[in-house]
């Protein structure tokens, strides 16, 4: 029998929007849309599951109130409920675990076994509108699945006034929780400051949240969010769980016994090693939604991971790329040689991907300047395509260059709208998922990127865009000494490019932030980071040893070359080369 292990939030949250398809949402609005191998666009928090857990997810494991609605509307429509009255309660609630239940069977990482354990993150706050009828499915769903195997953990917040901890908003959120029929097994409280709750209030809590004390948890300010794990184990939360939920009678093999006491003790290393770092890396993250950092959440992740990897510690600077720009200078010259200041002192330039015209030529700028005076530099998705944009016009001299996304009047458009995209319909129609890309021949001489990934001559990253470069000047480019080393399985479509005379020029049309690990670093990330703190070449001998974070089931070429069918089993065309195998 799966457990379920089932997280409430009380007080406060910043989710629960009940969205169909996160993909819609402004990222200044929602924060960074997170993408998963099957193409599912999904809230960030999965991004923090798959990097923690190092689990492999697809969209099914994101549940909103639109897809549920979605669902029971549809069984309504084919008749499923024999022309009853459809209700929340039980059509919607019901739908809700039969979903959980189905969901929680699914294989997550190589193993490909039924998960032993699971984790549900219950959106949103106690009491709150969008809220209710999940809450209601797991007043129900603790009963259909036996109380014994059924462990809720209750987030809440511990206020300090004045250096007083203030328990309130705690037993009121609790009480809540009680009234609604779910009794919490452990309270995790989220402490104001660095000083963890102390004893009276853990008192109070206990008292009036009807738990033992030792069900109380702290959670207070570390110096980074990698302690937190080993903080909570500190408090004995794993103990608790094995005998809340009779987790010793559950058959773990000796190999999965062994890999997790290898991930603990390097996972520990890791975090005593960032206590001990002295030397630092600066790089400048050039954005247009630098106003809302989640926005850019996997990034600063990728970012924060290769530099435990590089031994150095991580100094972001944010700047928006549109006080780079000319203009910037009349309507705030402050912004904009703060701007420009941060720019010329880091030692590796990011643009990551986005939308819109807005603030592009500030990219196109930035990624000038790193090519010309050979500072690191990573693009990313657009990124990718503002530094194609920018070698157009300043090397090739095509001053009109530009993008069909950015200038539809241009009179060259290096950058052109994919054909098989729709131009009406926004909400998943980009080109989406874990999709491979094929190396040509003669670069693993060379080329820093593929060294990056062991070597490989296929790998696999996932991909969120509309644009593409456009296929009518790709010869041109590459003529001009662009080096397109990544291709589509097809061979028509960029997907990387490297300059070879620079000290770290890359980019990419995929998203690599979505497949960091902490202790996995992505490559392309790693690299970037490597080159900016000097040590470039120690980091690709160690990457001979590279381990992809997708399951082998995952990479699976897309119908375009007629089949679908795993990578090791498809001799796929490209410029006339037969490629057999990864």
């Amino acid at each position: 029998m799966t457990r379920y292990i089932v997280v409430s939030g009380g007080v406060i949250s910043g989710i629960g929007k009940g969205v169909i398809d996160a993909g819609t949402m402004a990222p200044t609005e929602h924060g960074e849309v997170y993408v998963l191998n099957d193409g599912g666009e999904v809230d960030l928090d999965l991004g923090n599951y798959e990097r923690y857990l190092d689990v492999t997810l697809s969209r099914d494991n994101n549940i909103t109130t639109g897809k549920i609605y979605r669902e029971v509307i549809e069984k309504e429509r084919r008749g499923d409920y024999l022309g009853k009255t459809v209700q929340i309660v039980p059509h919607v609630t019901n739908g809700i675990q039969d979903w959980i239940e189905r969901v929680s069977k699914v294989p997550v990482d190589s193993t490909g076994e039924e998960p032993d354990v699971c984790i549900i993150e219950l959106g949103g706050t106690v009491g709150d509108i969008e809220s209710a009828p999940f809450i209601e499915a797991m007043r129900q769903f603790q009963f259909r699945v036996g109380t014994e195997n059924f462990a809720l953990i209750h987030v809440s917040l511990v206020v300090d006034m004045h250096g007083e901890q203030k328990t309130k908003p705690t037993q009121s959120t609790v009480r809540d929780l009680r009234g609604l029929g779910l009794l919490p097994d452990l309270v995790a409280c989220r402490v104001q400051g660095r000083e963890p709750l102390d004893t009276a209030t853990k008192a109070k809590i206990s008292m009036f949240c009807h738990v033992a004390q030792d069900q109380v948890l702290s959670i207070h300010d570390v110096s980074s969010v990698y302690h937190v794990p080993l903080l909570l184990k500190s408090q004995g939360l794993v103990e608790f769980l094995q005998r809340r939920l009779n987790l010793a009678s559950v058959t773990v093999s000796l190999s999965l016994k062994a890999n997790g006491e290898d991930l603990h003790t390097r996972w520990r290393a890791m975090t005593r090693t960032q206590e001990r770092l002295f030397e630092s890396v600066n790089i400048v993250l050039v954005g247009k939604y630098t106003s809302l950092k989640d926005s850019y959440m996997s990034v600063v992740k990728s970012l924060e991971h290769s530099a435990f990897r590089c031994n150095r510690k991580l100094i972001l600077e944010w700047v928006d790329s549109s006080d780079l720009e000319p203009h910037a200078l009349e309507s705030s010259p402050v912004r904009y040689h703060d701007a420009w200041r941060a720019l010329v002192s880091a030692q590796g330039v990011l643009v990551p991907g986005g939308f819109g015209e807005r603030g592009t030529e500030g990219m196109i700028l930035a990624a000038k300047w790193a090519r010309e005076q050979s500072k690191p530099f990573l693009g990313i998705c657009l990124g990718f395509q503002i530094a194609v944009i920018e070698w157009a016009r300043n090397v090739c001299g095509w001053v009109g260059a530009n993008s069909e996304e950015l200038d539809p009047r241009s009179s060259d458009h290096v950058i052109v709208f994919m054909p098989e995209i729709s131009k009406t319909h926004l909400g998943g129609t980009m080109r989406l998922g874990l999709r491979p890309t094929i190396f040509n021949e003669g670069t693993e001489t060379w080329s820093k990127m593929r060294k990056l990934y062991g070597g490989a001559k296929i790998i696999w990253e996932r991909h969120r865009h509309r644009y593409e470069v456009g296929p009518a000047y790709v010869e041109r480019l590459e003529k001009s000494g662009m080096n397109f080393i990544g291709r589509d399985e097809k061979g028509e479509r960029m997907q990387v490019f490297e300059l070879q005379d620079h000290p770290f020029y890359v980019g990419l049309q995929a998203h690599p932030e979505f497949c960091t690990r902490p202790l996995n670093p992505s490559p392309p990330f790693l690299g970037f980071v490597a080159a900016a703190s000097s040590v470039l070449e120690e980091i690709l001998s160690e990457q001979k040893n590279y381990r992809s974070p997708h399951p082998k089931s995952a990479m699976v070429f897309p119908d375009t070359l007629g089949a679908s069918k795993p990578a090791d089993e498809l001799k796929a065309p490209t410029n006339g080369v037969v490629v057999n195998g990864h």
